[in-house]
């Protein structure tokens, strides 16, 4: 058997880049997957079904930062599937936010990346929580970054949004242990996804990234699914309220 055989996991932001993958991932170990996001999520519904033969998804449409579309996510998984297994808050906002001084941020611009990157796996948390509560069972991965060990510069906004990533873990951990749900976190080095790969300011960076790795080359989204696939099965049963950092070597926490 698979891992994840039976198992029913949501993925966010899963149009592209490292979401899919984590769906893919999660499909390939047996999971049924709800791919969603703000973009399409068509497309990788039918790849995934069609390199993983006998493999159910759910494309939906989804704003993390709105809590009425977070709810409808739940209950159409709810609707299809009868239950919420795996939830992986990935959607965020990183490729497309531009670089420089914490005094140059626009309070609009902050705004925004804070209801994406903070509000939306709080929201996406309590629409899947009380299904969780009441099969007592439950994975929740949030996705953070390995800036916030680091405190990069240029990134205020991001690196803050995913520290506050890492405190609600540890949090919910606590508020969501006694009814057998794991919470935990993944973090990310600099990734080679989609959005990096076509953003200059973040490119010129890779390079000094990838020196000051232990492991020294460029991080690809598929370096990313042991961990992954390791938090939503029940190999890490008793794990909670932990930071797994996953970037070759450059951070140590």
């Amino acid at each position: 058997m698979a891992k994840l055989d039976n198992k029913v996991a949501i993925v966010t932001g899963a149009a592209q880049g490292i979401g899919a993958t984590y769906a893919k991932a999660l499909a390939a170990e047996g999971a049924k997957v709800v791919v969603t996001d703000v973009l399409d999520c068509a497309p990788i519904a039918a790849e995934i079904e069609n390199i993983c033969q006998g493999s159910e998804t759910l494309a939906l449409s989804t704003d993390v930062s709105d809590e009425k579309a977070t709810q409808d996510m739940i209950d159409e998984t709810v609707k299809r599937f009868g239950t919420v297994d795996i939830l992986v808050n990935n959607a965020a906002l990183f490729g497309t936010v531009a670089l420089g001084p914490f005094e140059n941020i626009d309070v609009e611009e902050w705004d925004r990346l804070m209801a994406v990157n903070v509000k939306g796996p709080w929201l996406c948390t309590k629409a899947a929580s009380p299904v969780m509560r009441k099969q007592g069972s439950g994975k929740i991965i949030n996705i953070a970054s390995g800036t916030l060990f680091k405190g990069s510069p240029n990134l205020l906004h991001y690196v803050s949004s995913k520290g506050a990533v890492l405190a609600m873990t540890r949090s919910l951990s606590r508020e969501l242990g006694d009814d057998g749900i794991c919470v935990n976190t993944i973090a990310p080095g600099l990734t080679m996804s989609e959005n990096v790969l076509n953003s200059d300011q973040h490119m010129q960076y890779r390079d000094a990234n990838a020196a000051s790795r232990a492991l020294k080359r460029y991080q690809t989204p598929e370096d990313l699914i042991g961990a992954l696939v390791f938090l939503a099965s029940a190999d890490s049963d008793f794990i909670t309220g932990q930071c797994l950092v996953v970037d070759g070597g450059s951070v140590n926490n």
